[in-house]
């Protein structure tokens, strides 16, 4: 018989590639926002009560321009709170999905509602013997239903096919791209060596490890692109994120740079259009 693993989010873009990855070794449970229209802390709690050895905690509102305070902080933290606190008393492995949203604009605070609202779940998961891993920019198949949440690369591929025009911001600014199959990945190490990893730390980054343009992202697929004009740029954007390898999961490394994954992504548009 399978163990029992429990996704949140298995509808959206991280949690499906995870389920989909599992569901040949796990019996994959889930909980998604509908059951926030009910009693979802009594579903929660049947859930555990089928016998869990893991959570991947994937599912929030990812939406970074989102103002309503208290839809924001019942999926993105009430919700991490709740869940954090049964895995304490059930001794069940809890890894959580968190984002380099945490560091903001200038790299120490967050600076809108998503990020403060992941970085409060964040804070109780670690306080209470869970595992962070901070995604940086995630782009990939199975993203196509994010709308404007989804990658740079997918709106300008569909812009492209679209024959539209594609314009940059100048100043060439920078972007820690990560591919889905790493994300994955690193999540599957995560649970796999989570009493080792919670000895070293207990917040881990899962980036590429390098810092990639949009010019570069462009020339890759192949799209033409132009300039905004210089004031266009919007108050407060931020010219450069990077993981830090350093900081990576202890014997995890991605597998894809920015041109591998693209190809592969591209190759996997290309079928689908």
């Amino acid at each position: 018989m399978k163990e029992k693993i429990l996704i949140t989010g298995t509808k959206g873009f991280i949690g499906k590639n995870l389920a989909e990855e599992l569901e040949s070794k796990y019996k994959v449970l889930n909980f998604e926002e509908f059951h926030l229209h009910g009693d979802w802390k009594f579903t929660l709690k049947s859930l555990f009560k089928k016998g869990l050895c893991g959570v991947f905690h994937v599912g929030a509102c990812s939406d970074t321009l989102e103002q309503d305070t208290n839809y924001m902080m019942l999926l993105n933290y009430e919700v991490t709170r709740y869940l954090t606190d049964l895995c304490r008393e059930s001794n069940v492995k809890l890894i959580y999905s968190s984002s380099a949203a945490n560091y903001g604009i200038n790299g120490e605070y967050p600076s809108n509602l998503y990020g403060w609202s992941k970085y409060a779940g964040e804070g109780y998961v670690i306080s209470n013997n869970g595992i962070a891993l901070r995604y940086f920019n995630v782009y990939g198949p199975g993203e196509e239903d994010k709308g404007k949440m989804a990658s740079v690369a997918y709106q300008m591929y569909k812009r492209n096919q679209n024959g539209e025009e594609i314009k940059l911001f100048p100043n060439k600014p920078s972007r820690d791209f990560v591919y889905i199959k790493d994300v994955v990945e690193a999540n599957i190490h995560a649970f796999k060596n989570f009493y080792k990893l919670l000895l070293w730390n207990k917040v881990y980054e899962v980036g590429s490890g390098e810092a990639r343009t949009f010019e570069d992202k462009m020339t890759i697929m192949d799209i033409p692109f132009t300039y905004h004009p210089e004031s266009m740029i919007p108050e407060g954007y931020q010219f450069y994120t990077c993981s830090n390898s350093e900081n990576f999961l202890q014997k995890w490394k991605p597998k894809y740079n920015l041109e591998r994954g693209l190809k592969d992504y591209i190759k996997y548009l290309g079928k689908k259009s």
